[in-house]
């Protein structure tokens, strides 16, 4: 039996083109095509890097029918690479179709970490890094994004969300009818030339958004601070003031966070005051 190909998972730059790994570059000009969720944008990336290399689309118009075809050159041996215009395949862009049937049909799949905006944002924004949930983008309907926004106003974790430019007003204000005031962070154009982080309260975030239209340009990342509050915080004292008697702080303030669900952070403050209390 002919041996397969094999599919590379290849993250890009978000923005700044000195982001790709030397490791992309070597896998870019080795494979015999690839696979592009835009060919135009990564003719523009490929130009740059100085590789030729032919192009198909895979987009999320047609990824279902171009599933079978890209699957076929892979059993016919090809050695094929999965970009998509920024960051890493299949994180809120096309992909998911092909690396399933791929693996289905026992075809090596392998991943090249790089670049992705939900980490980058995280970890600028001065929000809790874990845990974290990541909800992609929102429906740009109201009544669906306020009832998506409405089943993750109890999660005990930062929200991560992408929006595009025309919609970021709107979905922060839908945030802000949901969340109330909490602590959330937008990072627009990162590693770009305008690259912007906000760390404000929602309201205030609203406000700046509203009042400066150059918050309205490019890609975005909207983080939201999750809910703080549990549904029995008592219990949750009783539990870390009885760990913190066997255990040392910071292992109890883990243990008790596992057990409760509540943030870390919060839990090693309270921790610092059972402590000086035992």
């Amino acid at each position: 039996m002919a041996e397969t190909g094999t599919l590379y998972i290849v993250a890009t730059p978000i923005g700044n083109l000195e982001d790709i790994t030397h490791r992309a570059q070597r896998i870019l000009h080795q494979v015999d095509t690839i696979v592009a969720e835009d060919t135009r944008h990564t003719a523009h990336l490929l130009n740059h890097l100085n590789i030729k290399r032919p192009l198909i689309a895979y987009h999320a118009h047609n990824e279902n029918d171009k599933t079978d075809f890209v699957l076929q050159m892979l059993m016919e041996g090809k050695d094929i690479a999965l970009v998509s215009d920024a960051g890493t395949p299949l994180v809120s862009d096309p992909g998911f179709p092909l690396v399933r049937a791929a693996q289905e049909a026992n075809i090596p799949v392998v991943p090249l970490p790089g670049p992705c905006a939900l980490i980058t944002a995280l970890s600028v924004s001065g929000l809790s890094p874990l845990p974290f949930y990541f909800a992609g983008f929102l429906s740009p309907k109201a009544g669906a994004r306020m009832a998506a926004l409405e089943a993750l106003k109890p999660m005990n974790a930062t929200l991560i969300f992408y929006e595009a430019p025309h919609r970021l007003l709107e979905s922060a204000k839908s945030m802000e009818a949901v969340f109330g005031n909490r602590m959330a962070c937008l990072a627009r154009e990162l590693t770009k030339q305008f690259e912007t982080v906000l760390r404000l309260p929602l309201n205030e975030l609203v406000s700046r958004i509203e009042s400066d239209p150059n918050q309205q340009r490019g890609e975005a990342v909207l983080l939201i601070e999750g809910n703080a509050g549990s549904e029995d915080t008592g219990e949750a004292d009783r539990v870390l003031s009885i760990l913190l008697r066997e255990l040392p702080l910071k292992q109890a303030v883990a243990l008790c966070a596992d057990i409760s669900g509540e943030a870390k952070n919060s839990l090693y403050e309270k921790a610092l005051l059972i402590k000086q209390s035992l």
